[in-house]
């Protein structure tokens, strides 16, 4: 998923002449106190849907708290956030994501929870690996919602139809792009294309570079590739667009980073790429029976994935009722009563304790992230460097330099270029 679309500066500035005007509605705008929270998220309508629900219980349970809640598409809520936190009025209750967690909590946007672990934030069965993947500098500033991983999403019943075996556990960039092609030439009807145009996609183009032994950024906050890696990337797209195994760039352009939007869900394309955590969301949305599986690989190259938290649940460092907050956080992450109502939506939950409570109650989709998560051992490598500041801007560079190479009003090498030159812009800025 994508998009900051407000630079760093904005972030720190954007709220100082909005303060008075807050962008969430008018049931979100009560200001917080101990029975009074304001809550947002991002995601797809059966995220609301089981997130409302299991507050409505945290509610029932809790006499006189009131939770507002708010959700909205990933491309929405950054800019969103970033001008609530700038104005002071930003939810008590913030999802946060992987990416965004070291800025917003180097600029004490968000609360470290320590002093909440052990008592109201029960999670010490998480393990040191998933609470230090929550952690900036050596303290807690989210609860791990899931465990997920980035794979590749497919109707395998579109790609038998053409002839074609889909992709799986293993197959190669090379193998994934000769597949492609072939479905392009086999297949009839509206998804006669094999694939979503991954180009300004930055989580496959993350995973593609780490197979090479590179990355998006170096542990000193830099960038850990080279124009020739950028070049490289927008030339296999190019290619596979040209020979019809992606779809063309007006179809692409479509998608709004939501799994509504995404080809594989308006029928364009038989496989699109995601988190696991969403494999849910996609199965809701698409009637043929969906299958997830690991990204494409390098050749006698390194392990491509790495397990990340899915989502974190964060308090926001000027919340009236930072208690009461972290007490909804618990009981969404930990307690088998909203946990369970959760399920594997927002990934495969950190807590042993909860996993075993929910396995018997899977339903096929989320048995099959389950799956995934476990199948996907061979192929998962140690996170990478943590993103630096103002990598969300260069997220959202790639995303429309992708679109200019699609467009062809620009070339792969052009494209690359300008990629890294403006990459390192936002990075110097810091």
């Amino acid at each position: 998923m994508n998009s900051f679309t407000m630079g760093r500066r904005g972030f720190m500035s954007a709220g100082l002449g909005l303060a008075s005007m807050p962008l969430w509605n008018a049931t979100a705008g009560l200001a917080a106190d101990s029975a009074q929270l304001r809550m947002v998220w991002w995601g797809s309508e059966e995220r609301a849907r089981r997130t409302k629900e299991a507050v409505q219980l945290f509610e029932g349970s809790n006499e006189g708290v009131k939770v507002a809640t708010e959700f909205m598409g990933w491309d929405d809520y950054w800019p969103r956030l970033a001008t609530q936190v700038a104005g002071g009025n930003a939810p008590d209750f913030i999802q946060m994501d992987y990416r965004y967690m070291f800025e917003y909590a180097r600029r004490g946007a968000i609360l470290p929870l320590d002093q909440y672990l052990g008592s109201t934030l029960k999670i010490a069965d998480f393990g040191d690996v998933n609470l230090k993947s929550c952690s900036v500098d050596g303290k807690l500033y989210g609860a791990n919602v899931g465990v997920n991983a980035f794979g590749v999403i497919s109707d395998a019943a579109a790609w038998r139809d053409a002839g074609i075996e889909p992709p799986t556990y293993g197959t190669t960039w090379e193998q994934y792009a000769e597949k492609a092609e072939a479905y392009g030439k086999a297949a009839k009807g509206k998804k006669k294309h094999a694939s979503a145009d991954g180009s300004g996609n930055e989580n496959l183009f993350e995973g593609w570079l780490i197979g090479r032994g590179k990355s998006l950024y170096n542990t000193e906050g830099g960038l850990g590739y080279e124009p020739a890696d950028a070049t490289e990337w927008f030339t296999y797209w190019a290619e596979l667009r040209k020979a019809g195994g992606c779809v063309p760039a007006d179809v692409q352009a479509l998608f709004k980073n939501t799994i509504e939007t995404s080809p594989l869900t308006l029928g364009y394309a038989a496989t699109d790429f995601g988190y696991s955590n969403q494999f849910v969301g996609f199965q809701k949305l698409n009637k043929p029976a969906l299958s997830v599986t690991s990204q494409p690989v390098l050749t006698n190259g390194k392990p491509n994935h790495y397990l990340k938290p899915s989502q974190m649940f964060s308090v926001f460092a000027k919340s009236k009722a930072p208690e009461v907050t972290a007490k909804l956080i618990n009981f969404l992450v930990r307690e088998p009563a909203g946990a369970l109502i959760l399920g594997v939506e927002r990934g495969v939950p950190a807590s042993p304790a909860i996993r075993d409570a929910l396995i018997p109650q899977l339903d096929g989709p989320s048995s099959e992230v389950v799956k995934f998560i476990s199948a996907l051992s061979p192929y998962v490598g140690p996170l990478p460097p943590a993103p630096p500041q103002g990598a969300g801007e260069i997220n959202t560079a790639l995303v429309r330099i992708s679109q200019e190479v699609a467009f062809e009003a620009s070339t792969p090498e052009d494209g690359a270029a300008s990629l890294l030159a403006e990459a390192k812009r936002v990075l110097k800025k810091g």
